[in-house]
């Protein structure tokens, strides 16, 4: 088996040009923190994946999760209020934490215009990780909120409160502390702490929690928030009006996307008008002192708050005969729900650097037909391809079978308290809990190595077939279940698991690869010694993808030429292809971290094993597949089915 981004006017080609160069952290949220809020009484962490299910029975706490998020993130459609304190805990102060991950290192500017790094100020907690509390103090008539970060952090004398100090403040410090003038900028406070921090023999780094809403922490705070993702929230019990929310929502979050990626020319407009008005303002009380000097004297000119540019736009959805969304039926509401996920999936793949946003849906699968569910997770795992990350809540078996497993949280009462769990351990009392059951139908579990596998094998399988039906259809054919073996839904978990013991053959399909001898080559050897019909074989190329036809490619994306020969990486030329030629890319992909090639790459697998592979025809994968590899593969499963 295998283990498992100076002028008033400006043109949209200037604009383009903004977002292209804007430089985005790829910061993300890896864990979110709840402690005396609701039915979270003791501190609770949830792991967040790309594309997370909260599963559970009713009432077991999902919703309060996401909803947690809304009260950190926003507070539009949930706010804190003072029941949300748990009852009976002695205590009224709420905690709700997230944990961020992916920007540690990256330039940020915290105070004034230095740049500078969490790492470089010492606001990481012990994994490296940006760790954000906000506390909520229910006990008075007004709830209190407070922000802090828990760092490790220096405990030096002199040294563990620099980041409230103004730099006025810090120029004092560093001369008790007799740090010398050269050893620092002393127009920039980053700088300053740095010198003051070097200065020490050793630092005694300690677990620390760092207030950001006192003295000159505010304008730190002020700068992370803004490097924080958008956060959506999509409720399942959400009212019914002219702009429903369940419409209205999706386009406020669009406009705020857009608005963050021209800021910079926002803030240029903003500091003309302001320029404009001081103009005219200080034109005014030069002509008031002919009349009322001393008045003229008390008046200045002030601005008080910046334009809420996103109240400047609204938009609705309307049918060509104006009936209102919240007028046509529930299943037609949730549609349009979908199809601004897909939407928003293809617009990032288009601005590779758009702002990252986590998408949070209270049970999507309400009012859908199977099929749109399904419909909803490749939705949803298309937006985790294309940087987003996305949480939902179900405690329905159909579509908490079609979730990746790695990305499962168990929700239940435990000990007297609420327990959030993940692993494989939970995925057998998760089946029981929800009811997900192998199909006792099933004959034959084809083993291939991943989802995207599946999904070329069904979409040739199905060209093959209408050609040729004796070929197996593995789209349609109820009696063969995948199971990828490196990375599997809850259902195929089920599928694997207790069919085994009803001793059904297995099919299994590897990538053949570039190593020698083949990395899977033993692993095909031991399944075909087993005896009991299984069979194993690798693919005569490095992997699927070099089976498909190059005009298949094209057509599936426009523009993009290239060989497919047997062992060239397919994935990477097209990833390569694709990236070089965007509006956006930046970097060249030779210039290109690892990791984000990586990222591209599997993105890029995705729609080559759906999109491309769905372009071919029997005639191109003859003259890809001379061999007949994957035909012969494909009747030797017809052939198992019996």
């Amino acid at each position: 088996m295998l283990s498992s981004g100076v002028g008033v006017k400006k043109s949209e080609e200037g604009i383009q040009s903004t977002i292209r160069s804007r430089s985005l952290a790829e910061m993300y949220l890896k864990q979110i923190i709840l402690k005396n809020f609701r039915i979270y009484e003791i501190e609770t962490r949830v792991n967040i994946s790309g594309l997370t299910s909260l599963v559970g029975r009713n009432d077991a706490g999902k919703s309060s999760i996401l909803e947690a998020l809304e009260i950190f993130f926003n507070q539009d459609v949930v706010s804190i209020e003072h029941l949300d304190a748990s009852v009976g805990s002695g205590s009224k102060v709420i905690t709700i934490g997230c944990v961020f991950g992916g920007i540690a290192d990256e330039e940020l500017v915290l105070d004034e215009t230095a740049r500078t790094s969490l790492r470089a100020e010492h606001l990481l907690n012990a994994a490296d990780d940006l760790e954000i509390r906000k506390t909520f103090d229910c006990e008075g008539t007004k709830i209190k909120e407070s922000i802090s970060v828990a760092t490790v952090h220096p405990a030096n004398t002199g040294m563990g409160d620099l980041l409230l100090l103004k730099n006025i403040d810090l120029k004092r410090r560093a001369r008790e502390l007799s740090v010398p003038d050269e050893a620092m900028d002393q127009r920039a406070n980053p700088s300053i702490r740095a010198a003051i921090w070097r200065s020490a023999a050793t630092l005694n780094l300690v677990q620390s929690e760092i207030t950001l809403d006192k003295e000159d922490a505010k304008k730190i705070w002020q700068a992370l928030e803004k490097q924080l993702p958008m956060f959506a929230l999509f409720r399942s019990d959400r009212p019914s009006r002219d702009e429903d929310p369940e419409a209205q929502d999706p386009m406020k979050i669009a406009v705020q996307e857009a608005l963050k990626e021209v800021s910079g020319s926002l803030e240029e407009i903003k500091e003309v008008v302001k320029l404009k008005v001081n103009e005219v303002a200080k034109l005014t009380l030069e002509k008031l002192k002919d009349f009322a000097p001393e008045l003229a004297k008390e008046l200045s000119p002030d601005f008080k708050a910046d334009p809420k540019w996103d109240q400047l736009f609204k938009m609705s959805l309307r049918s060509e005969d104006q009936i209102p969304m919240n007028k046509r039926g529930s299943g037609v509401r949730r549609l349009i729900l979908l199809s601004f996920f897909r939407a928003a999936a293809e617009r990032k793949q288009a601005l590779r650097n758009a702002p990252s946003v986590i998408y949070a849906v209270e049970e999507p699968e309400t009012s859908q037909h199977p099929i749109q569910q399904r419909l909803l997770i490749d939705a949803f795992e298309e937006l985790v391809d294309n940087g987003c990350q996305v949480l939902i809540t179900t405690h329905n078996p159909a579509l908490a079978a079609l979730i990746p497993a790695e990305g499962i949280r168990y929700v239940h009462s435990a000990d007297g308290s609420v327990r959030v769990d993940s692993g494989e351990n939970i995925f057998p009392i998760v089946s029981k809990d929800l009811g997900v059951l192998a199909d006792h139908r099933i004959k034959v579990l084809a083993c291939i190595e991943g989802r995207n596998d599946v999904s070329f094998l069904k979409r040739i399988s199905k060209i093959l077939h209408t050609s040729d039906p004796t070929v197996p259809d593995l789209s349609q054919d109820e009696r063969i279940a995948f199971c990828p073996l490196g990375g599997s839904s809850l259902y195929d978990w089920v599928q694997n698991r207790y069919l085994r013991e009803l001793n059904r053959p297995e099919i299994h399909l590897y990538d053949r690869g570039t190593d020698t001898p083949p990395k899977y080559e033993a692993a095909a050897a031991e399944v075909n010694a087993r005896g009991d019909g299984s069979y194993a074989c690798l693919t005569g190329k490095r992997e699927m993808e070099n089976y498909l036809h190059s005009e298949a490619i094209s057509e599936a994306r426009h523009n993009i030429h290239i060989v497919v020969e047997d062992n060239n990486s397919v994935p990477e030329l097209v990833a390569e292809a694709v990236h070089n030629g965007a509006l956006g890319a930046g970097a060249v992909w030779v210039n290109l971290e690892a990791e984000k090639k990586q990222k591209k790459m599997s993105n890029t697998k995705r729609w080559l094993n759906d999109d491309a592979a769905s372009r071919m025809t029997p005639e191109r994968l003859a003259e890809r597949d001379p061999q007949g590899d994957i035909e012969n593969w494909l009747r030797r499963v017809g052939e198992l089915c019996g």
